[in-house]
């Protein structure tokens, strides 16, 4: 009896090792005993400061080195940002995923493209379905979001129930599928619910999100104006519903459809093979059958409505597209809205687009799949938690959502916003944040990943603002001659031909460094670098007030 006393004093912990302060790389490890349950695992892309990286990917070391405990993944749904690093993490932890059947279809693709197909054991849950994983018994329930298939999540503990919402939204009439399950959040508040993590993606807006047939709508009013002309629709690859309702109005207007993009192509056909998208067999055709038609019979549905730089609308824009360019008269849907950071992206497609005679369409073309502050306030009072956890967002929309859930009737001592790499400890009389593990993000660069870190990224900036000057020069072994040099090459720093006096005035620096050095027996090459670059720098920052990186290479015969 003692025994059982023990563990149920204990506490749940809840770890989020990125997600928060961030829209993005969503990934929360629940701890009990010595069980780990780890809900998503999701990449974000990289700010602007981090030049050239292609991801960001979370750190798990923290379930690297407890990785005895780690019972299991628990996938809400297929979006990037909570499963796009999962090939990534499944190389260092392998360990057993379990989602919704879309979303592991999506996940599939992932791990074909990886080679992890053989080495991922892999479970599809149905609504309403649980899994007992160690100390944790975790049931998933319908949700609604802009991909099929999102599930929000009862975790039992033996130290209450935590109930996470992943990407939510609440939409009566949803495309495919049932509206969301809002009798079981009900039922679990009957039960007791010890915390609520839930989405905070729009909680900075009032009242409630859209349904997702309102977009439907207003395709069929831009079919049936745009009788005369081909219509592209940019839009997310993973908005499964979104394509399904472009393809329903293309079937109505007797349009074929085209597919477009490496990711929209691939989520389509998983999403096609498993019944999620209904198309009669001879609406969607191959990019290479579009000569067969004339550009009113013709539909594209293509990735790139962020203004992506590789996506296939920023090629068509651009006119680098092999297959398909823009026509006076063609009609562009952007069914999306920026992203906070890529408007400028977007705006600059827009122009092109614009520029070579199409009309572009950006205005009620697209609603979010998450809930507004009405549809948060509905979770709230049917789950009736004893703390809450706001998740996904920036700063700033944690602490609206925390505004929000205390407006509720919550104490504020029961609100917590968490930092990713927090260890928050919660059981009902006592909740804390007990400590913090290693959760900054991991960078992807092509094939490396983490071989870039602060000081490669700071190079890389200083590069790209101030350029790079390399001095290079032939010293006499033993004597210390100059053989040959100094020679000044300059790359982004000036145009060598139009600053020849510069450039020799500069060599005339490093020589009488190098002469300083040579008249006081300076041997240690460490050294002779050091002084050439010191003289040459504040000689450069005297002329021209600007900070090249200077990269001295002394060889020697």
């Amino acid at each position: 009896m003692k025994k059982m006393k023990e563990v149920t004093d204990a506490g749940v912990k809840i770890i989020p090792l990125g997600g928060m302060e961030q829209i993005g790389m969503n990934i929360t490890a629940f701890e009990f005993g010595d069980s780990i349950i780890v809900v998503d695992c999701g990449l974000s892309f990289p700010e602007d400061e981090m030049l050239g990286i292609d991801l960001v990917i979370p750190d798990v070391t923290y379930l690297k080195d407890n990785i005895s405990k780690v019972k299991g993944f628990i996938i809400t749904h297929g979006h990037e940002d909570h499963i796009g690093a999962l090939p990534y993490v499944m190389k260092e932890l392998s360990a057993p995923i379990y989602a919704t059947k879309l979303t592991m279809g999506i996940i599939e693709n992932k791990f074909k493209e990886h080679d992890l197909l053989k080495k991922t054991k892999r479970k599809v849950i149905k609504y309403g379905q649980s899994i007992n994983l160690g100390e944790f018994r975790i049931e998933f329930i319908r949700t609604n979001h802009s991909i099929a298939d999102a599930a929000a999540l009862a975790i039992y503990s033996p130290a209450g129930i935590i109930v996470h919402t992943g990407d939510f939204k609440i939409d009566y009439t949803p495309v495919y599928g049932e509206t969301i399950d809002l009798q079981r959040f009900a039922e679990l508040g009957k039960k007791g619910v010890l915390a609520l993590l839930c989405d905070s993606t729009n909680v900075m807006k009032p009242g409630y999100t859209m349904s997702e047939r309102t977009v439907g709508k207003a395709f069929d009013n831009i079919f049936a104006e745009s009788t005369n002309s081909r219509i592209i629709v940019a839009t997310f690859a993973s908005n499964v519903d979104r394509v399904q309702q472009i393809i329903n109005s293309a079937e109505k207007y007797g349009r074929k459809v085209v597919v477009e993009g490496r990711s929209m192509v691939n989520i389509i056909g998983t999403a096609t093979e498993l019944g999620y998208i209904n198309a009669k067999e001879t609406t969607l055709i191959d990019i290479e059958q579009m000569k067969n038609y004339k550009d009113n019979q013709l539909v594209i549905i293509t990735t790139g409505s962020q203004g992506e730089a590789m996506a296939a609308l920023s090629r068509i824009a651009a006119s680098i597209h092999r297959k398909i360019s823009i026509k006076p008269g063609d009609t562009v849907i952007f069914s999306s809205t920026p992203i906070p950071g890529n408007e400028k992206s977007v705006s600059k497609v827009i122009n092109e687009l614009s520029m070579k005679g199409a009309k572009v369409i950006f205005q009620d073309t697209h609603v979010s799949g998450h809930a507004c502050q009405e549809e948060i306030k509905l979770i709230y009072a049917l789950t009736k938690p004893k703390y809450a956890v706001p998740v996904h967002g920036e700063y700033r929309f944690l602490k609206t959502h925390a505004e929000l859930a205390e407006g509720m009737g919550m104490n504020k001592d029961n609100i917590f916003i968490l930092s990713s790499g927090d260890v928050l400890e919660l059981k009902e009389d006592f909740a804390k944040v007990v400590g913090k593990v290693p959760a900054r993000g991991i960078l992807v660069d092509g094939l490396g990943v983490g071989d870039v870190g602060n000081i490669v990224l700071r190079d890389r900036q200083h590069l790209s603002e101030n350029g790079l000057i390399i001095v290079v020069l032939t010293l006499e072994k033993y004597s210390n001659q100059i053989l040959s040099g100094p020679d000044l090459v300059s790359r982004g720093f000036v145009y060598v031909r139009e600053s020849e006096n510069l450039m020799d005035e500069a060599r005339i620096v490093v020589n009488d460094a190098l002469d300083k050095c040579f008249s006081r027996n300076i041997t240690d090459w460490g050294k002779i670098k050091n002084e050439v670059k010191d003289s040459l720098s504040d000689y450069i920052w005297k002329k021209t007030k600007r900070n090249p990186m200077i990269l001295p290479i002394i060889m020697e015969i």
